[in-house]
């Protein structure tokens, strides 16, 4: 929304959404910071927005999904600190209540659209088996060193490497796993594995914003200095050693 045509045009959609669904989902990708999705007019039906934040075990396709259903189950009545909702295999969701630094740094559309400085919005959180390390908990305010995974929305870019370098990773290592295998294979590219490569389904792979995992795992940070072509591997405990190296004694 940054010239005046795009802004009416956006506005102009958004308003669309609105009255044909009730609702507009506004999704933000690209750049180092994860990916987020929230509604615009549901402060009007529900008296608060909702929010859905990283959670990349769901593909992108499958978050406005996910909203769409959640929001079908919702009525002004519903209770959100105690309401769950299952949606069909992709799990059951619970809410928290957004401190307002989030909503000010994340939801800057729909304070745009509303011309308002603050609203009140609710965090769609996934269960425990489908939760990812870099879900916040926007209950608690904003903070670099609480969410270091988030840093990039009020710091500058940390690593010597492109902002928009990615990661292809599994569903384990955005659990917590430990990642024992790297590689770059671009620029602004990166494999980073938790397990063997060839063993991890096509189903569980993600595309990321490299800076997740970094901001995870500091132990990954000689990754962004790899030449390209090539690698790094450990097991459980030992150190990185070069491909084609056996463990180091």
């Amino acid at each position: 929304m940054k010239d005046t045509g795009q802004r009416k045009s956006a506005i102009d959609q958004i308003r669309q959404n609105i009255v044909q669904r009730g609702f507009h989902t506004y999704v933000v990708t690209g750049g180092g910071d994860p990916h987020y999705a929230y509604t615009i007019g549901l402060r009007d039906s529900l008296g608060a927005e909702l929010i859905i934040a990283g959670a990349y075990f769901y593909k992108l396709e499958e978050i406005p999904q996910i909203i769409d259903k959640i929001v079908a189950g919702l009525s002004p009545e519903t209770d959100l600190k105690t309401r769950e909702i299952i949606v069909d295999s992709r799990g059951s969701f619970s809410f928290r209540e957004v401190d307002e630094s989030w909503v000010k740094k994340l939801m800057l559309g729909a304070l745009d659209f509303y011309q308002i400085e603050t609203m009140k919005a609710w965090q769609i959180v996934p269960d425990e088996s489908h939760f990812t390390l870099d879900i916040p908990n926007m209950n608690k305010p904003w903070s670099a060193a609480l969410f270091p995974v988030w840093r990039d929305l009020d710091q500058e870019w940390a690593y010597p490497i492109p902002v928009q370098s990615i990661a292809i990773t599994n569903l384990g290592a955005l659990r917590g796993e430990r990642v024992t295998e790297v590689m770059r294979w671009e620029n602004d590219e990166w494999e980073m594995f938790a397990g063997a490569s060839p063993n991890v389904p096509a189903d569980e792979r993600r595309v990321v914003p490299i800076s997740i995992l970094l901001a995870v795992d500091n132990s990954l940070y000689p990754a962004v200095y790899l030449e390209i072509g090539a690698g790094l591997w450990r097991d459980d405990v030992s150190e990185w050693n070069p491909w084609g190296t056996t463990a180091q004694q």
